[in-house]
């Protein structure tokens, strides 16, 4: 059974720490050596206090559940001979008492090739997807697509 890890690694320096006046700004390692600035949302510990050029949880979660939804579409568009030129997902994630509640992924396909899916086609492909994503499988928010295509 693969095993996934990361690193989240955080360090006090001078902060007091006590007064809630310390960097949020910390760093994801991954497995494969890449590092990721991580920190609070601004919209959750306000500037300067939070880093917005760095990659926040909610952020991250979103990410991850349009990217895993991606690499199963695109998985099972090539199963069913459809050739993708492009996927870009401007997905978008719902705070709502305390938890994102909807993520809805947004993607914008563009097809070439002898064979075209059609609309239903399309949307067996997001559904496949959602039913194969390990994520979208482990999480309760509720998941939507609302993409567009073209050939």
């Amino acid at each position: 059974m693969p095993m996934h890890s990361a690193e989240v690694a955080w360090f006090r320096h001078d902060a007091k720490f006590t007064d809630n006046r310390y960097s949020r700004l910390h760093r994801w390692t991954f497995d494969g050596g890449t590092v990721v600035p991580g920190s609070s949302s601004p919209h959750v510990v306000r500037v300067p206090w939070s880093d917005p050029s760095a990659v926040d949880p909610e952020e991250a979660y979103v990410a991850a559940l349009a990217s895993c939804h991606m690499l199963w579409f695109l998985s099972l568009a090539a199963r069913d001979g459809y050739v993708v030129d492009s996927y870009v997902d401007a997905a978008e994630g719902m705070m709502e008492d305390g938890w994102i509640s909807v993520v809805t992924l947004k993607p914008l396909l563009v097809f070439s090739g002898a064979k075209a899916p059609t609309d239903a086609e399309v949307e067996r492909l997001h559904y496949e997807a959602h039913g194969e994503c390990f994520l979208a499988r482990s999480v309760k928010s509720e998941i939507r697509v609302e993409g567009s295509w073209r050939f």
